[in-house]
């Protein structure tokens, strides 16, 4: 049986001579359009789609020195991918933002040493355009360095301590978030606040107890602080210690919806409720404190705009433009747990 003699693939040449254009113009269309008249242009695009023209993506990136990708690099670890949410929302806010410029998003991990070494070397190889940094520790600051040295174009989500000068971020009003809750429980009767406090090597976590701070003043009692890693179980923990070592607590600040969830098991287990007892306000307004019982007063991040906003200013970078710094307000979402 004799095989069918394969389709040549068409090429430049074959768009333009049935668009009736130089291959110059077809050049320009497929580079974004720029200096081609309306009727060219639906010419060019009407060719593409007749004679079934594709791009060579690895022809095109050897002569634009473009790979055509973007990473969004996890400073944690693979566990807390899948147990914050926030992180999944954020993935997929960049990935939508970056699909309208028919750009993808490649995930790297760099939550240990060894994958921080491989994801330096892999982005400072000219395989991605850019980064998007998400979650980014002061204990991490080596591979931020890493980017910067190498000009590697990279926009942080919350503000890159140690770096803010370096290079562009987006982030929450996390300090006046914060004071707003407070402002709330104390107008709301609560007298005695403790805080959960996150990281202090993230800018969440160190801005949110800064406000925390002001708020209790120059008397700040230290038995009313205590510290998570965002995590659940590390708000329970903290909850538990801090009812072991104060009295008279009515009202916890947790940096984040899930230790403030944490907190909530611990008051369960205590035989305390929540809020007539303690009441408790999270930070982010993830979608289990809707279904919490009872649901959780909690302060809400506009993560979709952030990542929007995130892929923005990368991409201005990615463009020539110097990096900038885009702060977005937060919003206080009142349920039944305060």
């Amino acid at each position: 049986m004799t095989q069918p003699t394969p389709r040549p693939r068409p090429k430049i040449d074959d768009v333009a001579a049935e668009a009736g254009v130089s291959r110059g113009t077809v050049s320009r269309v497929l580079n974004g359009g720029h200096w081609v008249s309306p009727s060219a242009l639906a010419a060019v695009n009407a060719a593409i789609k007749k004679t079934g023209y594709r791009v060579n993506p690895h022809a095109r990136n050897l002569a634009t020195n473009r790979a055509n990708s973007v990473a969004f690099l996890l400073t944690e670890t693979q566990e807390r991918l899948f147990e914050d949410p926030n992180f999944a929302v954020l993935m997929r806010g960049a990935a939508d933002a970056l699909a309208v410029h028919d750009i993808p998003l490649v995930l790297i991990m760099a939550g240990t040493d060894d994958e921080q070494r491989r994801a330096t070397d892999f982005l400072t190889a000219g395989h991605v355009d850019g980064v998007l940094l998400i979650s980014s520790h002061g204990s991490r600051r080596g591979i931020i360095a890493d980017i910067i040295s190498a000009g590697v174009p990279a926009i942080a989500c919350g503000v890159p301590l140690g770096f803010e000068k370096k290079m562009g971020y987006v982030a929450a009003d996390d300090y006046e978030g914060a004071r707003e809750v407070l402002r709330y429980l104390r107008d709301g009767g609560r007298k005695r606040i403790a805080t959960i406090a996150g990281p202090e090597d993230t800018s969440g976590g160190a801005r949110r107890l800064e406000a925390y701070r002001d708020d209790q003043g120059a008397d700040i009692d230290e038995d009313l602080v205590g510290y998570g890693d965002y995590s659940r179980d590390s708000g329970a923990r903290a909850m538990r210690e801090l009812l072991k070592r104060t009295a008279n607590v009515d009202a916890v600040f947790a940096a984040n919806d899930l230790m403030a969830l944490g907190a909530m098991d611990a008051l369960r287990e205590a035989g305390l409720s929540t809020p007539g007892e303690i009441a408790v306000v999270g930070f982010d307004d993830i979608k289990l404190s809707q279904e919490a019982t009872p649901a959780l007063t909690t302060v809400r991040q506009p993560f979709d705009r952030i990542s929007e906003e995130m892929v923005r200013l990368l991409l201005d970078v990615i463009g020539g433009k110097s990096p900038a710094a885009v702060t977005i307000p937060t919003e206080l979402v009142i349920r039944e747990s305060a």
